[in-house]
């Protein structure tokens, strides 16, 4: 128990809420991601043509007037973000996994930077969605903006865990501010 209490407290403690909702994030954007990226690698008009990317398929073939080619390279460089994406939660999880890391807040960089890629494609995919006048894809993508980018404003507000040093210190200051009342 005194092992508990200078080391900081339970693990509950240990999980920040931005490393909570960041695997809560991770169990969405992974699967989901990972399926459409497949889809369109697998056949890159079809898939770039369903209902997760139409808004971006419509838009390039109406705005960018690209030839096929040129639009099954554009499915697969979204196809190669989103997995990109994927693997920078998926690290991030791997990451949470250990302790150590965990307790330093060394899985934030994986974390935000997820965040900013996966922001950057959901904006641009939103943005593309209204051009077109997608309703269903709009609201998919901003729902997805949203998502993301109240993860990054808890991962920039939210304080740092502290340290063991300090924990220490504090756990051995206690005694003494209690005997000094």
């Amino acid at each position: 128990m005194a092992t508990q209490q200078r080391s900081g407290g339970s693990d509950a403690t240990e999980w920040r809420i931005s490393t909570v909702n960041g695997v809560l994030l991770a169990a969405y954007f992974i699967p989901t991601w990972i399926i459409v990226a497949l889809r369109i690698m697998i056949s890159p008009i079809h898939g770039f043509y369903e209902r997760p990317n139409i808004s971006v398929a419509l838009f390039v073939s109406d705005h960018l007037q690209l030839a096929a080619l040129g639009t099954v390279r554009f499915a697969w460089l979204l196809a190669l973000g989103k997995l990109t994406v994927a693997g920078f939660f998926a690290l991030f999880l791997v990451f949470v996994t250990r302790r150590a890391i965990r307790k330093s807040g060394g899985c934030d960089e994986a974390l935000a930077l997820a965040l900013l890629i996966g922001s950057v494609i959901s904006f641009a995919s939103m943005l593309m969605a209204s051009q077109v006048g997608e309703p269903a894809a709009l609201r998919l993508h901003a729902t997805e903006l949203m998502l993301l980018l109240g993860t990054a404003i808890v991962l920039l507000v939210e304080q740092p865990a502290p340290s063991s040093e300090t924990t220490d210190h504090l756990a051995l200051q206690q005694p003494q501010l209690l005997n000094n009342r």
